[in-house]
């Protein structure tokens, strides 16, 4: 004879995660142990320091409040389907917060012990458990929560593909061979000869400052250009280029094919202000190659016309669809789709200066604005760019000018026939408000900080995200010098930065349910580059500022140097690093299925689970969004 309630249980549970990975009689047999519980308005399901029960909580009816007692502050609130109490379990530590019933409620209590080998067998069902360790787990994917359900098992082996080997972490030298930059080029010259290496990383006060290889004694010093008692400082290459060391086959063979070189020098934070940890080679690279987007990459720098670009921009996209299904981690996707972007974009300006009439007058650089400038465009979207270009006398002022336009508006248009629109308000380098000197380019910035209106911090916001695509890269840090000490003898002008990061309008209203778009065309669909993305953007650019850190421009990767530079608030910067490639992730996926931008999402399509993770990414943004309230004195969060 068939158990009714238990079959009733099973039914409901089968529409939600992880139950619904489960086969249909292993849910039947689960549901046999499930206690179901019945809670009133304000009834205590467990108290903040309590020793754990022996089961976790699924709500079947009605809504539990997760919250600190002391502070009477609703952290989250758990509706149907929702699962509670369970990181404590894992764990094994007392509760951490109250939950108490919102409404009259019904309650699923399930057992640990009878669910825990579902976990260890089930593969979908661990990873579901792993992601949402807790109601309260804001980095799911954090140290402090690996090795909870499979021993040693962490993040890289749920993730790991032997689809995917160029994907796989490169093997690097860490015997660095150093000297100093008044090595003589005869003893450089000795010392890799004994070492029996064909690069020597030059430093100062153990930073890499340049780098000697074997092309560079032959090219330098066998010609008899340089004498053998030159300095390692006159012949070196710099600046030194520079990569983390965690990196994949795929990313090392690009970079090199990028800037044409055969060396890369690896550093704890991969920029040249931290130690070098190690040296990468070219032949490093060949030897762990295997079928990887380099071929994109000499496919576009064979490209002789923009319209060869385009079809290489689709296959980029089939590329960045395979990645997502194959579950790779977003920081690397994130890492090579930027890297064939811009190699598209360098072609196009490449082509571009073929196409005017004479060479570049100066110097100039093309910057990346917006979330390309933060390596985060992954979709066809519209345009952002600046050109800033080396100053000059009043007498070539004008025909300067007029170069660099005409040159802006080429590969504006080339961009646009690649597949990237227009900028709806023109912040492009065609538009003459965004192709400038240095100097003009100094006297605007310097503007929007002392006069920082709702227009101003918005501009700001804009540009303080930029990246050099092409050019002089020392103009560019001319430029943001000067930025950092407008902003710094202007203290002021960070509170108009967080009140503009504060104005972007909550992911979700009470009782957790998603806001949507009031009207328009996109009227009841979800925001989540306005409501998810930007909070999240807007709050990392204003705190990494506040720190002076240069040459750092991604949300995520900004978001973990914050987590260094500040151990107090590690968690929350951690868990907003992960939350944030989580919902780039997600855009991503909607826009692939969509064919658009990914920003309007239409909520009934979406599953339960997909629900839930969004939900889950979303408990950071209001902490987020108060602690940069607090610092920088702001008294109304929005």
């Amino acid at each position: 004879m068939k158990n009714t309630i238990s079959h009733r249980v099973a039914d409901f549970l089968k529409d939600y995660p992880p139950f619904s990975f489960l086969h249909q009689k292993d849910l039947e047999k689960l549901s046999e142990q499930i206690s179901i519980i019945y809670k009133d308005k304000d009834a205590i399901v467990f108290t903040e320091n309590e020793k754990t029960h022996d089961s976790f909580y699924v709500v079947h009816k009605g809504a539990v409040a997760l919250r600190k007692s002391q502070k009477n502050t609703v952290l989250d609130m758990c509706d149907e389907g929702d699962i509670f109490g369970l990181r404590p379990l894992l764990a094994q530590e007392n509760y951490i917060m109250e939950a108490v019933a919102h409404e009259e409620s019904i309650l699923y209590a399930i057992p640990i012990a009878v669910f825990k080998p579902y976990a260890l067998e089930n593969r979908n069902v661990g990873n579901f458990l792993i992601e949402s360790y807790a109601s309260n787990t804001r980095n799911p994917y954090s140290d402090i929560h690996k090795d909870k359900l499979y021993g040693d098992l962490g993040q890289e082996d749920l993730h790991s593909s032997k689809d995917t080997f160029d994907l796989q972490p490169i093997q690097y030298s860490k015997k660095i061979v150093t000297c100093s930059p008044s090595t003589t080029a005869r003893d450089v010259a000795k010392i890799m000869n004994k070492k029996k290496v064909g690069a020597i990383l030059i430093v100062d006060e153990m930073l890499p400052i340049g780098i000697i290889t074997d092309k560079d004694l032959r090219n330098k010093i066998v010609t008899g250009d340089f004498s053998i008692l030159t300095t390692a400082e006159s012949i070196m290459t710099k600046p030194v280029i520079t990569y983390p060391k965690k990196m994949t086959v795929t990313e090392a063979q690009m970079a090199m094919m990028k800037s044409s070189i055969s060396h890369l020098c690896l550093t704890k934070d991969g920029t040249v202000n931290t130690k070098a940890v190690g040296i990468l080679s070219k032949h490093d690279v060949m030897v762990a190659l295997g079928n990887n987007p380099a071929v994109l990459i000499k496919a576009l720098k064979r490209a002789k016309k923009v319209k060869e670009i385009k079809p290489i921009r689709a296959r980029i996209m089939q590329l960045l669809q395979g990645y997502l299904d194959q579950n790779i981690p977003m920081t690397l996707i994130a890492k090579i789709i930027t890297e064939l972007n811009e190699a598209c974009t360098t072609r196009v300006i490449e082509i571009s200066i073929e196409k005017m009439s004479s060479p570049p007058p100066v110097k100039f650089a093309w910057l990346a604005l917006g979330s390309q400038g933060r390596s985060e465009q992954m979709l066809h979207t519209d345009q952002d760019n600046a050109l800033v270009y080396e100053n000059v006398s009043d007498v070539f002022k004008d025909e300067t000018k007029i170069y660099f336009l005409k040159f802006a508006a080429l590969v504006n248009k080339g961009l646009f026939e690649i597949g990237y629109d227009y900028c709806p308000a023109e912040m492009m380098a065609s538009n003459p408000k965004w192709c400038m000197s240095l100097d003009e380019w100094k006297s605007q910035v310097h503007y929007w900080i002392t006069n920082p209106g709702k227009n101003e911090v918005l501009l700001s916001f804009i540009f303080f995200d930029y990246k050099v695509t092409y050019g002089d890269s020392e103009i560019v840090n001319e430029l943001s010098e000067s930025i950092f000490e407008s902003v710094k003898a202007n203290p002021i002008f960070y509170v108009h930065l967080v009140s503009g990061a504060l104005q972007s309008p909550s992911p979700t209203g009470f009782f957790r349910q998603f806001l949507v778009e009031q009207d328009g065309a996109n009227k009841d669909n979800f925001d989540i580059k306005r409501r998810a993305l930007m909070p999240l953007t807007d709050a990392a650019r204003v705190l990494i500022l506040s720190h002076s850190v240069k040459s750092i421009s991604s949300t995520a990767e900004r978001f973990e140097k914050l987590a260094e530079l500040e151990p107090n608030n590690r968690e929350l910067y951690l868990s907003c690093s992960y939350s944030f490639k989580a919902l780039l992730k997600f855009r991503t996926k909607q826009g692939l299925l969509h064919n658009d931008s990914g920003q309007f999402i239409a909520l009934e399509s979406l599953s339960k689970m997909e629900k839930i993770k969004l939900k889950r990414t979303f408990k950071t943004i209001k902490e987020l969004q108060e602690l940069i309230s607090v610092r920088f004195n702001i008294s109304n969060v929005v």
